[in-house]
C-alpha cells in the first residue's frame, strides 16, 4: 500500500508579543499563507485521513485556517513530541502512525521538517514557513527511513502537483 506524507510548516508566526516559544501565535502574515496552503491541499490531496499537529500555539492555529479551507477536515491529533523535535524524534512519530492510514499530516516546525525531508527523499528541499511537501512512501509507515520516500511537491504553495 502506498502511503502518503504531507509535511506542512506552520505559517509566519509574531515575535512582537514576548510570549513564550510554545505559545507564539501567528502573525497577521501567518494568518494569510495559512488558508492558500489550505486550498492547496483541498486541490491536490483532498483525502488526509489525520493531521498530527505540534502543540505549539502556531502550529495548531496554522492547521485550523488550513482545515477550514478542506471539503472533509481530517481528525487532529496534537503530539506533544512534534513540538521542538528533531528529524529522528519526527521519523519515529511517522514510524508509528496506525498502519491502516494511507494519507496523513504533520504540522511542526523547522529545522526539524526540512532535516525529515531530506532524510526521507535524499535530498535537501528548503521549509519556508507555510510550506509543504507531498512525499510518497511505498512501504509501511513503520518502514519509514533514509531515502524511503519520493518527493511529489514542494514549496508555499508547492510548484509541481502530486
Amino acid at each position: 500500500m502506498e502511503r502518503t506524507l504531507v509535511l506542512l510548516r506552520h505559517a509566519k508566526s509574531d515575535w512582537s508579543g514576548g510570549e513564550p516559544d510554545v505559545r507564539r501565535p501567528l502573525a497577521d502574515r501567518g494568518r494569510r499563507q495559512a488558508p492558500e496552503a489550505g486550498r492547496w491541499l483541498a486541490a491536490h490531496v483532498p483525502d488526509l485521513e489525520v493531521a498530527v499537529v505540534s502543540p505549539a500555539t502556531r502550529a495548531r492555529q496554522t492547521w485550523e485556517l488550513v482545515s477550514a479551507e478542506l471539503g472533509a477536515p481530517p481528525r487532529m491529533e496534537v503530539d506533544e513530541s512534534v513540538y521542538a523535535a528533531d528529524e529522528e524524534e519526527l521519523l519515529e512519530v511517522v514510524r508509528g502512525l496506525d498502519p491502516d492510514l494511507g494519507v496523513v499530516a504533520l504540522v511542526g516546525h523547522n529545522p526539524g521538517l526540512e532535516d525529515l525531508l531530506s532524510l526521507l527523499v535524499g535530498q535537501w528541499v528548503p521549509m519556508k514557513t507555510s510550506a509543504i511537501a507531498v512525499v510518497t512512501l511505498t512501504g509501511p509507515w513503520a518502514d519509514a527511513g533514509p531515502d524511503s520516500a519520493r518527493l511529489r511537491a514542494s514549496g508555499r504553495p508547492p510548484t509541481a502537483a502530486p
